[in-house]
């Protein structure tokens, strides 16, 4: 069913200034793609199958940019250190693991499983360093129709022997063979994407041997940038010939670029590194639970926006705790407030209207036209009830998703999914 309507109270983006709405509208897609939305139906749909969603909301599905998926089993736990010494006592131990198929399997299941009843309709993902694990967990999120990206994770340095390629020439031919078996397997829905973990863990010769592979296969690249302060000042050790973080990937052709590139977190970003991110189109993945349970501090998220930086939410699962981007967003306006208090008061905070087009349109960007209800945009969309959370007076559809959002509706609102005209919930 690549072509209907759907009948409710439409909320969507088309920029983060404010939230479009209609009451008891119609959303029109053909072939997969919208049409628009109406306040009355135009004659020439009139044969379209109609689902009629009552007094629901309808909303374009959101978009993760940035999540570990074997990270999923230990979710909500062991959140007492910052990010070095975590992924060193908890997170590593944890990957090592990947390398037993049937492990991956199970934590896998569950994963896709959370995914597919999520808001979630797109997502770009890390596996782990092992070749079949990341083949299988993109089996997975193929077989349940979510749209996305997923990386095999390169690392040859400062990480233990059960969780290190032992050595830069075989992480890259690993990473040549997990292509070509992506490249057979033909996928429709799961695409690869070039994933050096981050600097810490990837020497100059492995990222130089990344670097012919992204421009061998035209990859998009995902990392981590600028996260922790423990971070930052590693990386300035380690690369003591670089200007600064984001300069130790530009070196190399894996800071941006025309096939795309995201950047996680950005939350100590200095100007020039600010200045690169734009002039290459870097992604930003903003992960305010994550930095929150890291101790890395706030990303001056409004600052990049106003720059005109693309910028998107990640649940950065296990340093988020939830799969939940309703929760991502919830969060990035309330990270936003503390920033504007606490470190630029000249920084305005976040409004719900911004976060909800970081959430939609802002990171679906990074697919192309992904996250709104505009003409010509991908039918992406959900069926949000708030029969749950019962409400005394009349709300506009606007103020009935920002209250979904705030309290937690997913978790038991979701009453349909659809991405790209094909529904999958």
């Amino acid at each position: 069913m690549n072509s209907f309507i759907v009948k409710g109270n439409i909320v969507w983006s088309e920029s983060s200034k404010d939230l479009k709405s209609v009451e008891n509208g119609f959303l029109v897609i053909k072939d997969g793609i919208v049409e628009g939305v109406f306040s009355s139906l135009p004659d020439e749909y009139k044969n379209y199958e109609l689902v009629d969603a009552g007094n629901d909301l309808v909303v374009p599905g959101l978009v993760d940019l940035h999540v570990h998926a074997p990270q999923f089993a230990f979710r909500g736990t062991n959140m007492d250190l910052e990010l070095m010494d975590w992924l060193n006592t908890y997170t590593f131990p944890e990957e090592s693991k990947f390398s037993d198929l049937s492990y991956a399997d199970n934590v896998y299941s569950f994963f896709t499983d959370a995914i597919k009843k999520s808001a979630t309709t797109r997502i770009v993902a890390f596996s782990s360093l092992h070749v079949d694990g990341t083949l299988l967990l993109m089996d997975k999120l193929e077989k349940i129709g979510i749209r996305g990206y997923v990386g095999k994770v390169n690392m040859d340095r400062n990480s233990p022997d059960t969780l290190r390629e032992e050595s830069a020439e075989k992480a890259a031919e690993d990473t040549e063979k997990w292509l070509e078996e992506c490249k057979k397997r033909d996928y429709k829905y799961i695409k690869p994407i070039l994933t050096p973990r981050f600097v810490p863990s990837c020497t100059d010769e492995l990222m130089e041997k990344l670097s012919i592979i992204r421009k061998k296969w035209r990859l998009p690249v995902q990392s981590h940038l600028s996260e922790n302060m423990g971070e930052v000042e590693f990386v300035k050790e380690l690369a003591p010939w670089s200007k600064f973080y984001g300069d130790a990937y530009d070196r190399f052709g894996l800071f941006g670029g025309e096939d795309g590139c995201i950047m996680a977190h950005c939350v100590l970003s200095g100007e020039e590194e600010i200045e690169l991110m734009k002039k290459n189109g870097v992604f930003v993945a903003h992960c305010p639970e994550s930095n929150e349970n890291l101790k890395s501090g706030i990303a001056p998220i409004k600052k990049y926006m106003e720059k005109g930086i693309n910028v998107g939410l990640g649940s950065d699962i296990a340093g988020g705790t939830t799969e939940s981007i309703f929760d991502a967003l919830v969060d990035a306006v309330k990270v936003s407030k503390l920033y504007w208090r606490l470190v630029d008061n000249s920084s305005e905070p976040l409004s719900f209207s911004d976060a909800f087009f970081l959430a939609t349109k802002g990171g679906g960007a990074f697919f192309g036209k992904v996250g709104s209800f505009e003409k010509g945009y991908d039918g992406d969309l959900l069926i949000l009830s708030d029969d749950e959370i019962p409400y005394p007076r009349y709300l506009t559809p606007t103020e009935r998703l920002e209250r979904f959002a705030y309290l937690h509706g997913d978790k038991l609102g979701i009453r349909g999914k659809w991405v790209k005209g094909e529904k999958i919930l």
